[in-house]
């Protein structure tokens, strides 16, 4: 047996303990050389964890020591961010103890060396953030050649704590040689874990009144996340948590969802209602407003149009709102007392909602009804109307009443209720909800230039990306969609931005073009018969595809393209007409010549009525998707009538 193997076996032996000492002088010394890598873990990795271990002492309720010593080989460019770290602390709750970082060459010879003193000490903010109490400990390495190994001993202890963290076993693009993660915790804690990607299972030993646990891998080969796959339903990785938990000194349960909402319900108690004085003139606001559901679409309009989204993270780890009054005087708050007072209005006018706790981000993984477990990062308002609930999406300024959008829908939320927290379904996104619809006029001059009109009407998704387009400067605005949408360099471009009503959002842009054909021979144009493709993805060719694909959101786009000839020419060809179907979707498109005007209409439609393609239909989807572009790419050909 070699040393190597000697010192893993002591270390599988004593990992409940927590007292195995990990620094370098302990580790055989082909950890820290490129040339120890089996040839197998190269392959399609930026980087390979060479060794890892992690202590973590949980010494009660919300409380808990970790210890970590890591090194990682690092083998190109798109590994780099393994040569940096930020550890976040809190200057009442938690504390980075030591820290090491240390730097080898190829061939495991140490070039520099960190320590916590050499580290960012800076609050832990963002362009939406006005304030925190959080902040991080950063350092950052530059690597000068490849391979180079970084390795990191240090620990932290923390103080207030909702769950017990998750070991993320894998990353995107790296594999791992040996890691080991430890765990101990009282026997009466109610210690539960949930693994998601992986079926691993640990050690258990007990000693005493103290459970500990030990889980390991080695030569994992990396993983390389397929093109529209998410890496929540790929990359291994198992959640901890306990019963009890103690959060900025507040203790609570989250043995069930319900406990966990009842804590979070008594958090919101003090600061979700107006003063009485605010709420007889909130009701005078709305008297003449004949329904519920009236009122409260008028009383949302008035938050849109009254308050302004701004971070705030301070207190109790952010995770109690701004008082209802404070948001009503100063006239903003995050998405946390944005809600909490949009629910305040309502509860002024005797309209019962609830404060809900969802993870947000387009695709992002919900939470797991089975495992209790604080995951959330966002807040929205669920109203309960009889046969209709509407959901309110509170830090949007723009947002239509009772829309969500991918930011938050088809997902499990924690709803906050009189009875505690409940599990519920937010919407599901369809397809008629991100219409993208477009007319386009072209008037074609004998030479071959031509100047083009769009106007494009856009409700949900896109919606909100017409709407956010006046966020950045009128030059980055047309860059921006000439790429977007495929748009062939105009001369001239000009953007007008239209009304925007009842969610439907116009904009019109105006382009010209010198030479608009793709190629000209005799007394013939080859044209392009659309100013942008109406889709323009396509997918690779794959034998066996593994995850499920991906898109944003599902929507219909729509176009009707007029094309007036120039005078003295006519059609010599019309694209073939269209009708691809595909399990989740649709295209088609028609060509027409109208030879009293003179004109081509050309009339594309496409839907997708699914966002989320199971892998088993990838291949149907890749092979309808190159149709489409297939069908795209045919030309209308013009010619000088003899």
């Amino acid at each position: 047996m070699n040393k190597y193997l000697r010192y893993l076996l002591l270390i599988t032996i004593t990992a409940g303990t927590v007292t195995t000492k990990t620094y370098s002088q302990d580790l055989p010394k082909e950890l820290y050389s490129a040339a120890g890598i089996p040839d197998s873990l190269k392959t399609d990795a930026n980087s390979v964890l060479r060794y890892s271990m992690k202590e973590v002492e949980v010494k009660g309720p919300g409380r808990e020591t970790t210890k970590v010593h890591t090194i990682t080989t690092i083998l190109n460019e798109k590994g780099n961010n393994h040569a940096e770290i930020a550890l976040p602390y809190n200057k009442k709750f938690a504390s980075v103890g030591s820290f090491e970082m240390l730097v080898y060459d190829a061939d495991g010879k140490l070039l520099k060396k960190y320590h916590k003193g050499d580290m960012y000490d800076h609050a832990d903010v963002d362009d939406e953030t006005l304030v925190t109490d959080d902040r991080f400990l950063e350092i950052v390495h530059t690597i000068a050649s490849y391979p180079t190994t970084i390795e990191l001993v240090y620990d932290y202890d923390n103080n207030s704590l909702i769950d017990l963290g998750e070991w993320e076993i894998q990353n995107e693009d790296q594999s791992i040689q040996n890691s080991y993660y430890n765990l101990s915790i009282s026997t009466d804690a109610g210690f539960r874990y949930l693994n998601r990607n992986t079926k691993l299972s640990p050690q258990k030993t007990t000693k005493g009144t103290v459970d500990h646990y030990t889980w390991q891998v080695s030569n994992l080969k990396a993983i390389k996340l397929e093109e529209g796959a998410v890496a929540w339903r790929v990359l291994p990785l198992i959640r901890f948590a306990a019963n009890k938990f103690s959060f900025y000194g507040i203790p609570g349960d989250i043995s069930s969802w319900k406990n966990y909402g009842d804590w979070q319900k008594a958090l919101n108690a003090d600061v979700c209602s107006l003063t009485p004085q605010r709420e007889a003139e909130i009701r005078k606001m709305t008297d003449s407003i004949k329904t519920d559901k009236g009122k409260a679409k008028f009383l949302y309009s008035y938050l849109q149009q009254n308050m302004r989204y701004v971070s705030v993270q301070l207190g109790i780890g952010g995770l109690k709102p701004f008082p209802a009054m404070f948001v009503d005087q100063k006239k903003y708050g995050d998405c946390k007392a944005l809600s909490n007072y949009m629910v305040a209005l309502l509860k002024a006018i005797n309209i019962p909602a609830y404060y809900v706790k969802v993870r947000a981000e387009r695709n992002e993984e919900p939470c797991d009804p089975a495992f209790p477990y604080n995951m959330s990062n966002h807040i929205i308002v669920c109203i309960p109307f009889k046969n209709d609930t509407t959901w309110l999406e509170c830090t949007s300024s723009t947002q239509p009443f009772g829309k969500l959008g991918a930011f938050t829908e088809n997902r499990n939320a924690l709803l906050i209720t009189e009875d505690g927290g409940k599990i519920v379904n937010t919407p599901k996104s369809k397809a008629e909800d991100n219409q993208f619809n477009s007319e386009v006029s072209v008037v074609l001059d004998a030479d071959g230039g031509a100047k083009a009109q769009v106007k494009i009407l856009a409700t949900g998704e896109y919606r909100d990306l017409w709407m956010q387009m006046p966020q950045i400067k009128e030059e980055e605005q047309k860059e921006f969609i000439l790429r977007y949408f495929d748009i062939k360099q105009p001369l001239s471009f000009n953007i007008q931005p239209g009304a925007d009503k009842d969610g439907i959002k116009e904009t019109k842009l105006n382009l010209e073009y010198d030479r608009l054909y793709d190629i000209a021979a005799g007394d013939k144009q080859f044209y392009h018969p659309h100013i942008f493709d109406l889709w323009g993805t396509t997918v690779p060719i794959l034998d066996k595809r593994k995850t499920d694909y991906y898109f944003d959101f599902p929507q219909q786009r729509s176009c009707v393209t007029t094309i007036a000839l120039p005078a003295g020419f006519e059609v010599e060809t019309l694209p073939v007409n269209q009708d691809l179907k595909f399990t989740y979707g649709n295209y088609e498109v028609k060509y027409a010549y109208d030879a009293t005007k003179n004109q081509v209409i050309c009339t594309a439609k496409f839907n997708l009525n699914n966002n989320v393609i199971p892998a088993a239909k990838y291949t149907e989807m890749q092979q309808y998707m190159d149709a489409i572009a297939k069908a795209q790419n045919k030309k209308l050909v013009i010619r000088r009538k003899a």
